[in-house]
C-alpha cells in the first residue's frame, strides 16, 4: 500500500499515512488531531539494479557523445 506524506499547517508536524491510491486525496488529520493538513509532493527513485548507482556505459564504446562523439569535429 502506498505511503503519503502530509504536513499540518496548524502545528507544522510532518507525518506519513499508508492508504489506498483511491484515498490519496482524502483529508488527513495530523497525529495531534488538527484537520488543516496538506499532502506533500514526494519523489520516487527507481534504480537499475547496477552496483554503484552509475549508469551502464553505452554500447559500442567510443565514449563521448555530442559533437565530437558523432564525428563532426574537424
Amino acid at each position: 500500500m502506498p505511503r503519503y506524506e502530509y504536513r499540518c499547517r496548524s502545528c507544522g508536524d510532518t507525518f506519513e499515512l499508508s492508504r489506498p491510491m483511491a484515498e490519496s486525496a482524502a483529508p488527513a488529520s495530523c497525529p495531534e488531531g488538527h484537520d488543516d493538513t496538506v499532502k506533500l509532493l514526494s519523489t520516487v527513485s527507481v534504480g537499475s539494479g547496477a552496483k554503484g548507482g552509475a549508469p551502464a556505459p553505452a554500447a559500442g564504446g567510443g565514449g563521448g557523445g555530442g559533437c565530437c562523439g558523432g564525428g563532426c569535429c574537424g
